[in-house]
């Protein structure tokens, strides 16, 4: 199958039903009858991809933001956005934040989100307040490029499968705002793969060209990643600021892999275990499986705890000398597993630490009173020690006994293969 009858199948399957956003409307129109009857000055809006009209297929969650007018500035929009769903009788979560926001559970999943109502970014009290404004830019810009929502779930999709989709802190990767970016730059999902598989080290699109140096005019903590957007309503923000080095190679990568090879896997989203039979040989490998009961809260919070858990453990075997040929994880919030795959090579009976460089003379010292064989390499020192573990499985039975790692999960513990 060539490319082009590849991406029109796709496009079609992730093509919504026309009706689909129909329920989110009719509780945008509900909330907004209530406001009106509470005579809160306020206005309900879809926000989001169902705004857009750029959700995928059987989307089950929609963003709502109730705008309140500018006698609210300085109090707490949260309390009178809670009052409208009291009067409403319908049961919420109330997640908190910079701004408390509110989730209700239907058929869809309802996030409800206080904003001020501003036209500019100068007069926005939350970064928020702007996401409106966003759905207000994508309107103009479709008129401009009729197809670029079909462009826009096609990368999705393709982002999805290849784990780069999502700005979540567990995830670290791209959100629909910077998608629906990136397409409105380059038009289309083919010309967006071509060029990014060929991205250097960092790269930098400011679309309304707002910036001749825009790594010069943009917040320094912002611009430290490897992808720099300007969002086109915010020209001070890097809308592309939550996007990790990782994120952004996994995405170059599956770029290069489906030019080079084309095909309908590049959008079928596949289950750990999947992968994980893909990548396996079993001749030389060792398999070590970790399944982790998160702690309750609120998702993107213990998401990003199980993170710092599979980023602990990845460190802690290759100081290790374990070598990781493939590794993957899946969080949910039920339960999260963690694989590895890790080479079954002889390890020798010391392990070389890394110690401090040979200028910093009290640490020296320090390391010096730890370890009694060092040695120099390249300015700094090191430590040669009895090798501890000889096996993954026992460093990580140990790992999962500290403190770091429990106080980070409800539940952890190792699936013995």
């Amino acid at each position: 199958m060539d490319v082009k009858n590849i991406l029109e199948q796709v496009k079609k399957e992730l093509r919504p039903d026309e009706k689909s956003s129909e329920k989110a409307r009719e509780f945008v129109k509900l909330l907004n009858i209530t406001l009106s009857n509470l005579k809160i000055n306020a206005k309900a809006e879809l926000g989001g991809s169902l705004a857009k009209g750029t959700h995928l297929k059987n989307k089950h969650d929609a963003d709502i933001f109730v705008r309140f007018s500018k006698e609210y500035r300085g109090k707490n929009i949260s309390e009178p956005l809670k009052k409208v769903l009291k009067k409403l009788k319908i049961t919420f979560d109330e997640v908190h934040g910079s701004r408390d926001y509110y989730q209700v559970k239907k058929e869809v999943t309802y996030e409800i989100v206080p904003v001020m109502f501003v036209e500019n970014y100068k007069d926005a009290d939350n970064v928020v307040d702007m996401s409106p404004l966003h759905v207000k830019y994508f309107e103009l810009k479709v008129k401009q490029n009729k197809k670029i929502r079909d462009e826009i779930r096609l990368t999705k999709q393709f982002m999805k499968v290849a784990k780069a989709y999502g700005a979540e802190s567990y995830i670290q990767g791209f959100s629909g705002h910077v998608v629906d970016l990136l397409i409105i730059n380059y038009g289309s999902f083919e010309r967006l793969i071509k060029t990014a598989s060929k991205w250097k080290h960092r790269t930098i699109i400011d679309i309304e060209k707002y910036h001749k140096f825009p790594e010069m005019s943009l917040n320094s903590s912002k611009i430290l990643g490897p992808l720099i957007v300007v969002d086109p309503v915010q020209k001070n923000r890097n809308a592309a600021a939550a996007v990790s080095i990782e994120c952004y190679t996994r995405f170059k990568k599956a770029c290069k892999e489906f030019i080079k090879k084309p095909s309908l896997d590049a959008f079928r989203i596949k289950t750990l275990e999947e992968e994980f039979k893909l990548v396996v040989s079993k001749k030389k490998e060792k398999i070590c499986q970790i399944l982790v009961k998160p702690l309750n809260g609120k998702r993107d919070v213990i998401g990003a705890k199980a993170l710092k858990i599979k980023e602990y453990l990845d460190t802690s075997l290759k100081k290790n000398d374990f070598e990781i040929l493939w590794t993957s994880w899946d969080f949910s919030e039920k339960e999260t597993k963690m694989i590895w795959i890790i080479n079954k090579q002889k390890l020798s009976d010391t392990i070389i630490l890394e110690g401090p460089l040979l200028e910093m003379k009290s640490f020296v010292l320090e390391f010096k009173k730890k370890h009694k064989k060092t040695i120099i390499k390249k300015d700094r020192l090191y430590a040669e020690e009895k090798r501890k573990y000889y096996e993954p499985g026992a460093l990580l039975k140990d790992l999962i006994k500290n403190k770091y790692v429990k106080e980070k999960c409800g539940n952890i513990k190792i699936i013995e293969s």
